[in-house]
């Protein structure tokens, strides 16, 4: 039961990524910092003061341009192989304690599939917003999710099954809405 809630925060934390990139990894890495959490082996570097520092300079700066519109709808795309990379590695960092191929294969498949997934569908409702100048109102949420979410599961594992499950129905009532056919008459 342990090693299934580790691989479902690993997963959630994951799909945190598709919303900012960079601040799950920042918090993530100060909770290994206070002692609050501990990583699978070969992982603590992510509570390291420069992988902090890199993580802080690329969080200020990821959410400073989200805030300008065609700029962030234009970064959203330039960040879809970092979110997968970032989901890749959360995944990994929490699930130690298995074969080297099941691991990587989790984290490869799953976390990199499902920070993919969510950063796309962050990057549609984006460009999206801008075209009706909600583009502030959206990062505001993005900004939101991808903090509270991150520190409500390190507090309350838990969650991380939750939030799985609300993205898992949010994500296929999108698919249906947009990818099913029409019934015929």
């Amino acid at each position: 039961m342990e090693m299934i809630l580790a691989i479902c925060i690993g997963l959630a934390l994951s799909a945190t990524t598709g919303f900012r990139v960079f601040t799950p990894l920042l918090i993530t890495g100060l909770f290994v910092r206070a002692d609050w959490l501990s990583l699978a082996e070969g992982f603590s570097w992510v509570g390291s003061t420069p992988a902090l520092i890199a993580f802080g300079v690329a969080t200020v700066l990821e959410i400073t341009v989200n805030y300008i519109p065609a700029v962030g709808s234009f970064m959203k795309v330039l960040e879809t192989p970092l979110a997968a990379l970032a989901g890749i590695l959360l995944t990994a960092s929490f699930i130690g304690d298995m074969s080297p191929f099941l691991e990587w294969s989790i984290a490869i498949i799953g976390g990199g599939g499902i920070a993919t997934t969510s950063h796309a569908a962050v990057a549609s409702v984006k460009g999206a917003s801008e075209t009706v100048l909600m583009s502030p109102a959206v990062a505001g949420i993005e900004d939101a999710t991808a903090t509270a979410v991150p520190i409500l599961i390190f507090i309350i594992p838990i969650l991380a099954i939750v939030f799985l499950i609300v993205l898992a129905i949010i994500f296929l009532k999108i698919y249906r809405r947009f990818f099913s056919k029409p019934k015929a008459v």
